[in-house]
């Protein structure tokens, strides 16, 4: 009996390894079916931004090349709202399969997990990333009256007159208000905090003197820089942007090291299958190497940012840990 056993083990293990590696195959099978058939339907693609903004116009800029490319429409669904936190919950929440996307932002995706005492979802743990799609540079600007015509210069006025000068900028939690946050502390200097709701009402007041500084997006202030009606002192990303090439950066014109840009990117639910991302990470990323669109995105002030699903997903966690010391020195906290 015992030699029998013996006999009929090897026979046993090799069809407990045969059916193992038949379990595996079809395993993967199963994952790769519905990459092989993706997409069989449209695909929505929440946008965590309201309509007629430079980062929904980004995206519809997009949408027909993808339409083409994927075989399948994709459907801009708008949920602005908690700074990014309402549209990007919905993603969250979808089924994993690639027809739900969203396009969120450095504010919903980095900071909010730091600024808001309660989120509705995690950050990292919720979401796959498949890339981003755009930076958008912020730039210092003041009105011909305050006196300075270098950062150098406006640092200096800034510390010879602590918490006299004002500075607009887009709201609070925006990555506008975190770039202001980061600059005060790099410069050394207290100013007055002014939050508006968007960068267009702040560039305004600034023109018209209501405060005397304002940190905003290229947009909102491009064309009162080259009429003279507001002084650019540093644009606020690592190199200057083509727009503004006589404007250096922040970093150039007196504080080493600082590099703040406003980006945004899609990114799934978490469980997506790799291979779906991938399609979804080639034809965003060959959308944005189009020569039409990127013309088209850098009149808005926006900067082509192809990505691998990998480069963005270290980006994602590198800016996380960059904005929580940013946000913790700085005090902000929101409702």
């Amino acid at each position: 009996m015992t030699a029998s056993i013996a006999r009929t083990a090897p026979s046993l293990r090799r069809q407990l390894l045969l059916a193992t590696a038949f379990t595996l195959l079809a395993g993967t099978a199963l994952a790769q079916a519905p990459a092989a058939d993706f997409p069989s339907h449209p695909i929505r693609m929440v946008v965590t931004f309201p309509p007629g903004g430079s980062a929904d116009a980004v995206v519809r800029m997009l949408v027909p090349r993808l339409n083409e490319k994927l075989g399948q429409q994709v459907v801009v669904d708008n949920r602005p709202g908690a700074g990014g936190n309402v549209g990007l919950t919905l993603v969250a929440k979808a089924p994993a399969d690639g027809y739900t996307l969203g396009l969120g932002a450095a504010g919903a995706l980095t900071a909010n997990v730091n600024l808001y005492p309660q989120m509705p979802f995690d950050p990292v743990k919720d979401f796959k990333p498949v890339g981003m799609v755009a930076a958008t540079p912020f730039v210092i600007v003041g009105h011909p009256s305050i006196g300075a015509r270098t950062l150098r210069e406006l640092i200096a006025l800034a510390k010879a007159k602590p918490g006299t000068l004002s500075m607009g900028h887009g709201g609070n939690g925006t990555a506008m208000h975190l770039s202001t946050a980061l600059f005060a502390q790099m410069a050394d200097v207290k100013l007055i905090e002014v939050p508006y709701r968007g960068s267009g009402p702040a560039a305004l007041d600034a023109i018209a003197g209501q405060v005397q500084l304002a940190l905003v997006d290229l947009p909102a202030s491009l064309q009162q820089i080259r009429a003279g009606k507001l002084i650019a002192f540093g644009v606020t990303s690592a190199q200057r942007v083509p727009m503004l090439p006589d404007v250096p950066t922040v970093a150039e014109a007196g504080l080493p090291g600082y590099d703040s840009t406003g980006w945004f990117g899609v990114v799934a639910p978490a469980g997506t299958p790799a291979p779906i991302v991938a399609r979804l990470n080639a034809e965003i990323n060959a959308a944005l190497g189009d020569e039409q669109i990127k013309a088209s995105m850098r009149n808005l002030g926006a900067e082509p940012a192809p990505t691998s699903t990998e480069a963005f997903e270290a980006y994602i966690r590198s800016e996380t840990k960059k904005w929580a010391k940013v946000i913790q020195v700085a005090n902000i906290k929101l409702d």
